[in-house]
């Protein structure tokens, strides 16, 4: 087998087995901790990442392609879209979804814009371990080396979004704290939100892809992914919006929402065509 190939292989399979591995060892350990302050939340946060700095450093791969440069000054206008491109598209899609009443926004009403900001900036600190492990992992690692297979850089990013999104599913069904998903989830089934995360990181995969491939850098999606978990996550956690009914579904200016991850996709779209075109 491609030594390339079959080390991609080991990391997906640390990516989709370590989260249920976390769970495993948290049961035969007795953990009595809260999940996302346990031993296993550790092994399925980090594993992938680790997995993939060990292959780079004994498994072959090597640093050549690893992106942790930061390439500012031939990849400034990479770190702007990284900067801008969420914050605009939730923009539009808030001021759509406030015009045909499918969210309501008492909550900035009564919370106060400074409220919002505040949890902002707290969440920014506190993702920061976490999208710096995913991001050295789906950027760092596979976008990557699977570039470097040569596969195709569509098909790169879908496995990317399979990959991604059943790393996922442990974090959902056991470590995301129960109240917290269920004040997230609303009226929504978490079977139909799962179905709506892994359509929705099709389009996310491909920005985030398209970034890391043009910047040259891992930097600009772990930008791009503080500001996606710190500007979305606080929307529905912390009550400054609330959602309609299927039409808050589909106008809610989280990452979530079909609209917004359409936009997402769109721009990722063009950041491929302007690639495919300049290396034509």
């Amino acid at each position: 087998m491609n030594k390339t190939i079959r080390n991609i292989i080991f990391v997906a399979l640390f990516a989709v087995g370590g989260g249920w591995l976390g769970i495993w060892l948290n049961s035969v350990t007795g953990n009595t901790q809260p999940p996302m302050q346990s031993l296993g939340v550790l092994v399925w946060l980090m594993s992938p990442a680790l997995v993939g700095l060990l292959l780079r450093a004994f498994g072959g791969d090597g640093w050549k392609d690893s992106g942790f440069g930061l390439n500012l000054l031939s990849g400034w206008k990479w770190y702007l879209v990284a900067l801008l491109v969420y914050p605009l598209a939730s923009l539009l899609t808030f001021g759509l979804a406030l015009s045909i009443k499918a969210i309501s926004a008492d909550g900035f009403a009564t919370q106060g814009f400074g409220a919002y900001t505040s949890v902002v900036i707290f969440m920014l600190g506190a993702s920061l371990m976490k999208n710096f492990f995913e991001e050295f992992a789906w950027r760092g690692y596979l976008t990557p080396r699977l570039d470097a297979a040569k596969v195709h850089p569509l098909l790169n990013h879908a496995i990317v979004a399979v990959i991604w999104w059943a790393w996922h599913l442990p974090y959902y069904y056991y470590f995301l704290d129960r109240t917290q998903l269920t004040t997230y989830l609303g009226n929504t089934s978490l079977t139909t939100f799962l179905i709506l995360a892994l359509i929705g990181l099709f389009p996310t995969a491909l920005l985030f892809g398209e970034l890391r491939l043009l910047s040259k850098s891992v930097w600009t999606g772990f930008i791009l992914h503080e500001l996606i978990n710190a500007l979305s996550m606080p929307l529905l956690l912390n009550g400054f919006i609330k959602l309609n009914g299927t039409l808050g579904a589909i106008f809610s200016p989280t990452n979530d929402g079909i609209i917004t991850f359409t936009l997402l996709g769109l721009a990722g779209w063009m950041l491929y065509q302007y690639r495919m075109k300049r290396t034509a």
